[in-house]
């Protein structure tokens, strides 16, 4: 009601008005680390070698525990793309932990999310996402193997194996590009073809998250400008020592939850709250908490079933507040925390300053990105990869988390989401295929992350009606 009387106050189109241009400042300020960040995302996917990602992960050892969150943190920020992966190692052997700390690490321990939050709030922030993102880890390996556990887990496997027909060996299917990862560095920084393939990472991880992106910066222009400080003095404690501590970290991750912005998209969001007045550990852990916004809670449920995800909710929900609480404890006590909130999140007028410079090289930089990108066929960067016809994510063809026949041609796809998408409305999404592979014989597809896992594959995934993900 607050908010609504503000608005009539000053009016529907000034406050629409105000709220996308502090969305679009917020934008302006963060788009040459974008730029960077999903450069250097994309370079790491290219270059990184396959063989030395295909380490076992075979249970929820510290070993297992450290390999999965290196293989996180070389893979893309994508919230969906990142359930979707860890659901194939699942299904490929993975320890059901195993592949929830991938997950976790993909979406927190990422370059391009500590770039963005060094611009946006602050060096501590992005420090303090790190710091918070291992004891999460850490947390998630302990009360994971005690709660992810047993008959829900064991059933789940069962039903995600018949479902992608996992017992099939393709081993012979394998990219031809194993051989070329395999290449010195040398050799690979020369080569044309490695250059447009991360090229193409990093065009195709901005197309694919441009929908959370752009709907964070104007979600959080509207929090910044429009919703008064009642509102969040009514959601978050204030002024109440430890109580505040503690509401606000468990509170955070049900903003997130309720938000339906995942993946770098919430890092605007986060600034707002942060204006608004939560808590240091707050914020934290409502930026842990892109992995249980409510679309990615339904697809654990067609992954896993509902008592999985249930217990899936809590367990994260559970870590996710206790990394930030003590998080916050650790830089409290190091006199880190920022003592003042900012006035304004974004720059209120364009000026030419540091940021109008950096965005103008980094917009140049980009512009040579896309171009190596329009033109991957001519290095032969087209030869093993594809673009999903959703999202426009690159995958691997031989290690595609899900792809469909469609009219005698080959569709590939990040991730179950992408291909029930693909399937209600194919000639909508079919026409955006670059190159689509003709396709003369149902060919299996791998389940793993192309550097990752054996390569023992997954046939051609079938509409799920067993509550199941398919693949």
């Amino acid at each position: 009601m607050t908010g609504v009387l503000l608005l009539a106050g000053v009016g529907w189109l000034d406050a629409i008005g105000r709220s996308l241009r502090e969305g679009f400042f917020m934008f302006w300020e963060t788009l040459w680390p974008l730029i960077l960040g999903f450069t250097l995302s994309g370079a790491v996917q290219a270059f990184v070698s396959r063989e030395a990602m295909q380490a076992k992960m075979g249970d929820h050892g510290p070993a297992a525990v450290v390999r999965a969150s290196s293989y996180g943190m070389a893979s893309s920020s994508c919230s969906y793309a990142a359930s979707a992966m860890a659901k194939s190692l699942f299904v490929k052997g993975a320890d059901f932990v195993a592949a929830s700390v991938f997950m976790v690490a993909s979406t927190n321990l990422v370059i391009e999310l500590g770039i963005v939050l060094v611009v946006l709030m602050g060096w501590q922030f992005a420090v303090s996402e790190f710091v918070g993102g291992v004891v999460m880890i850490v947390l998630l390996a302990f009360v994971g193997g005690l709660w992810l556990r047993g008959r829900l887990v064991v059933e789940a496997r069962q039903r995600l194996s018949s479902d992608s027909g996992h017992g099939h060996d393709l081993d012979h299917a394998r990219s031809e590009s194993d051989a070329f990862q395999r290449e010195p560095w040398s050799k690979k920084l020369r080569s044309k073809r490695a250059w447009a393939d991360a090229a193409t990472y990093t065009v195709a991880d901005l197309t694919m998250l441009r929908r959370e992106l752009a709907i964070g910066f104007i979600a959080a222009g509207f929090l910044a400008v429009v919703v008064p400080v009642q509102v969040w003095n009514a959601v978050f404690v204030h002024d109440h020592g430890t109580w505040t501590t503690l509401e606000n970290a468990a509170v955070g991750p049900l903003i997130a939850l309720v938000s339906f912005v995942c993946s770098i998209g919430n890092v605007p969001l986060a600034a707002a709250l942060w204006k608004g007045g939560i808590s240091f550990g707050g914020v934290i852990s409502f930026i842990f908490a892109d992995l249980i916004s409510f679309p990615l809670l339904l697809i654990y449920r067609r992954y896993y079933g509902t008592r999985l995800m249930a217990r899936m909710l809590v367990v994260l929900w559970g870590v996710m507040s206790a990394a930030a609480l003590v998080t916050e404890v650790i830089f409290r006590a190091a006199g880190l925390v920022p003592a003042l909130r900012p006035t304004q999140v974004a720059p209120a007028h364009f000026s030419w300053d540091y940021t109008t410079y950096l965005n103008i090289v980094f917009l140049v930089l980009f512009a040579v990105v896309y171009r190596a990108y329009r033109n991957r066929a001519r290095s032969g960067g087209d030869d093993d990869h594809a673009l999903d016809p959703v999202c426009g994510m690159q995958v691997d063809k031989a290690s595609a988390p899900a792809s469909t026949m469609q009219a005698g041609k080959r569709f590939y796809f990040c991730s179950d989401r992408c291909r029930l998408r693909f399937e209600a409305d194919p000639e909508r999404f079919a026409a955006k295929k670059d190159k689509p592979e003709e396709a003369a014989e149902p060919v299996s597809v791998p389940v793993s992350f192309g550097r990752m896992g054996r390569t023992k594959g997954a046939n051609e995934h079938r509409p799920d009606h067993s509550g199941g993900g398919v693949t």
